[in-house]
């Protein structure tokens, strides 16, 4: 885990977010460090992928600010907004949002190289290769197309293409949810090593208290829109001081006794 909190590459202070009378954050205020994965923990509905989509730029804030390595993206747009991209990338829970199913997984993955990263074909073409085998896909993978693969490879090539542009960030938006058991460890343990190996912050978005655990240094705990409880992932999952956190956990723990039953 990062030793300091000093210089938080990701910072949002005070975020809001409304859809007309519907205020779906309300008052949120995180920090990321560079390496580091706070896991935004919630149920559905509690807005925390819309926290998500705001780093993003894909949600409208209605109040508060944005910052990444100090800069502030709030309100970017157009060419702006492309330049902040090239920094923050995205998983969500399903792959087939981010890869076109009438495009070779090498096309897909060459595209931001060429457009935003000016790498020339050959240039590109080695650094698709490359980030596909970090995800554990061979070669020949480049030619196929997303339908020729499973659920599972399907997530490790959407994870490539948040990857190929060597990001600062990456917010991973319930990126095991839709995948069975063995494959969404198999996910979640190739997510851990590419954090090791290259370096970049999670900003982790999920609904499973366990996963969450599994992946995060700090933990940030959302009902309806407001956060409850963030610190330590051992500690706000162990000895919790709010009462939503509480039910949260005693939520899990049933569910997994009625599994083991």
């Amino acid at each position: 885990m990062p030793t300091s909190m000093s210089a938080s590459l990701l910072a949002i202070d005070d975020l809001r977010v409304e859809f007309g009378r519907v205020r779906a954050v309300d008052g949120v205020s995180l920090r990321v460090a560079a390496g580091e994965t706070v896991g935004l923990v919630g149920e559905s509905g509690s807005g925390k992928s819309t926290v998500g989509n705001a780093v993003l730029g894909l949600a409208r804030p209605t109040g508060g600010r944005i910052s990444l390595a100090g800069k502030d993206i709030t309100h970017l747009t157009g060419s702006a907004r492309r330049a902040v991209a090239d920094r923050v990338q995205v998983v969500f829970q399903d792959p087939n949002g981010s890869l076109n199913p009438s495009r070779t997984v090498g096309a897909t993955l060459a595209e931001p190289l060429r457009v935003r990263g000016k790498l020339g074909r050959a240039a590109a073409a080695a650094r698709v290769v490359e980030t596909l085998r970090r995800v554990g896909l061979a070669e020949d993978a480049v030619r196929r197309y997303p339908r020729q693969f499973s659920g599972g490879q399907r997530q490790r090539i959407a994870i490539a293409r948040a990857l190929v542009l060597e990001p600062d960030l990456v917010i991973c938006d319930e990126p095991t949810s839709a995948l069975d058991l063995s494959v969404q460890a198999q996910v979640l343990n190739l997510l851990l090593d590419l954090q090791e190996q290259l370096g970049m912050a999670y900003l982790f978005i999920s609904h499973d208290i366990d996963v969450v655990r599994h992946m995060s240094h700090r933990v940030a705990v959302l009902h309806s829109g407001q956060l409850v409880e963030q610190g330590p992932a051992g500690r706000v999952l162990s000895e919790p001081t709010d009462p939503y956190t509480r039910t949260l956990l005693a939520a899990a723990r049933h569910t997994i006794t009625e599994e083991a039953g």
